[in-house]
């Protein structure tokens, strides 16, 4: 019985949900007012990491202070190797991270206070512990011990010690560290309205961080990455580029890695991690992955008017730097936990519980029969 005043937005598609300073896509993507094509072309994922879960790009000094408390705090507790040797080993990448978020609350001194101080020092804990978290499982899953961090390597080439088991190549590092960048925060998506729910019973970041990692885990959030490299895979050369895709228009067959709830024309994120897959292609034997999207993207536009999203260079871009798809969703995470935290800091600064209404659809109001009398 809807009520003839009230409108119903399926996915509450153009909905204003709340206010946020953290970032717009209004204009372009910022992050606090910063374009992000700034951000990613003279910034560092650490920098901009800052520049979230505190409010404003650091000086020298409390950059230098953020950085040795982000190295001091890598470490992880033995509990969580414990049980990750535990586990089947064709678990799910991102139910074992959350499930290690969910352990390093309880060695968290913070985890029961929302006051800003300590969500800001737990923010920070768990930035410098989720790249453990994840490679420690890929590790273990591949049957070899997890890789001590480093305290002298930066964030995006600490995690690819911990997962290879040696120092990247720059150019591997720093196609990471943009990623990162891209990814960190992207206002109102899925998983961080999920956090900002969560946040809004004043239950405490850890536990928004969990519910923020279950809605990235889906296929048309985070697991999007995935399946687009899946996609390239299976069309497998550029001769087979333009048969596929029709034969998939045909099928009406979901494309991942295309489309976008609010970008329409183009996705600014996709942009800039192109140009890196196109830099990187002809060193890594990728060229014809290259041509293979180029086919599809010129499809897709003239076709179908969907731009590529982010998720369609990003899996590229990481195959290309020598890592495995699994590990593709948790390295969202180890960059959207900036974003993640921020929105909880700022859900928790001015809070109102988040509970929308729902346009029943149910049946009309019905008698109660007794049980002997329903026939």
């Amino acid at each position: 019985m809807t009520n003839p005043t009230e409108t119903y937005y399926p996915g509450l598609e153009g909905v204003i949900a709340g206010e946020t300073g953290i970032s717009t896509i209004a204009g372009g993507l910022q992050y606090r007012g910063y374009s992000i094509q700034d951000l990613a072309e003279k910034s560092t994922f650490e920098e901009v990491a800052y520049l979230l879960i505190h409010g404003n790009l650091p000086s020298e000094t409390e950059f230098a202070s953020f950085k040795t408390r982000l190295a001091g705090a890598r470490n992880v507790p033995d509990a969580v190797y414990t049980l990750y040797r535990s586990l089947p080993t064709d678990s799910n990448a991102m139910d074992v991270l959350r499930t290690g978020v969910s352990i390093l609350a309880h060695h968290d001194p913070d985890t029961g206070s929302n006051e800003l101080s300590a969500s800001i020092a737990k923010s920070e804990r768990l930035l410098a512990a989720i790249p453990t978290l994840v490679t420690a499982w890929a590790r273990i899953k591949a049957g070899n011990d997890p890789v001590a961090p480093r305290s002298d390597l930066d964030f995006s080439a600490n995690l690819l010690n911990m997962l290879h088991g040696s120092e990247p190549a720059e150019v591997e590092r720093h196609a990471l560290d943009v990623s990162l960048i891209l990814y960190a925060e992207h206002e109102y998506n899925a998983s961080s309205f999920t956090a900002r729910v969560a946040a809004s019973t004043l239950t405490d970041l850890h536990g928004a961080v969990t519910a923020a990692i279950a809605a990235l885990k889906g296929p048309l959030h985070g697991g999007a990455n995935e399946k687009a490299v899946e996609v390239l895979e299976e069309v497998g050369t550029k001769e087979n580029a333009e048969p596929w895709i029709r034969k998939a228009f045909e099928t009406k067959r979901l494309i991942m890695g295309f489309g976008h709830r609010v970008y329409k024309d183009e996705d600014p994120r996709a942009t800039i991690l192109k140009r890196f897959c196109m830099e990187i292609s002809p060193e890594r034997n990728a060229t014809e992955w290259e041509e293979m999207a180029d086919i599809i993207e010129k499809i897709m536009w003239d076709e179908k008017h969907l731009p590529p999203n982010m998720d369609w260079p990003a899996g590229r871009l990481y195959r290309m730097i020598g890592l495995e798809t699994e590990i593709y969703t948790p390295l969202f995470v180890a960059a959207r936990i900036t974003g993640w935290a921020a929105h909880i800091i700022e859900q928790h600064s001015g809070n109102r519980l988040i509970r929308p209404r729902s346009n029943y659809i149910g049946p009309e109001p019905q008698s109660y029969v007794s049980m002997a009398n329903r026939g």
